[in-house]
């Protein structure tokens, strides 16, 4: 827990790391390696005031060090001013009990930037 929160103080603020970006909208869904492979679906809302952390934890029990970094998505996606992005990831965690390719995402991630003014004083 406390290497989660020195991670976010690390990131910075979303408005100061990101200041076009008015607000990014990620939808994960979550597989495993079983019989029912859907783990579950969730919706990340990323604010202007959140932590520029995009790192999501992997959610098989007994993954160590993994987890589902898209910090390079976001930070692509701004830098070339793209609106939408699709993709997946797999689990970069290892651990005794798990597989390497326990577990995997499909993100769709959708960014909302700030109107820019063209009216001059």
């Amino acid at each position: 827990m406390e290497l989660k929160k020195q991670g976010n103080i690390a990131a910075g603020l979303v408005a100061d790391r990101f200041p076009t970006v008015s607000g990014i909208v990620i939808q994960i869904t979550y597989y495993r390696k079983a019989a029912i492979p859907l783990l579950m679906v969730r919706t990340v809302n990323i604010f202007p005031t959140s932590y520029a952390y995009f790192k999501m934890d992997c959610m098989i029990k007994g993954c160590d060090g993994g987890g589902f970094d898209l910090t390079s998505v976001v930070t692509n996606m701004v830098k070339t001013h793209k609106k939408m992005r699709n993709g997946s990831l797999n689990c970069s965690g290892t651990a005794d009990a798990v597989e390497s390719d326990h577990a995997r995402i499909e993100y769709e991630t959708v960014i909302q930037y700030k109107k820019v003014s063209t009216v001059k004083p």
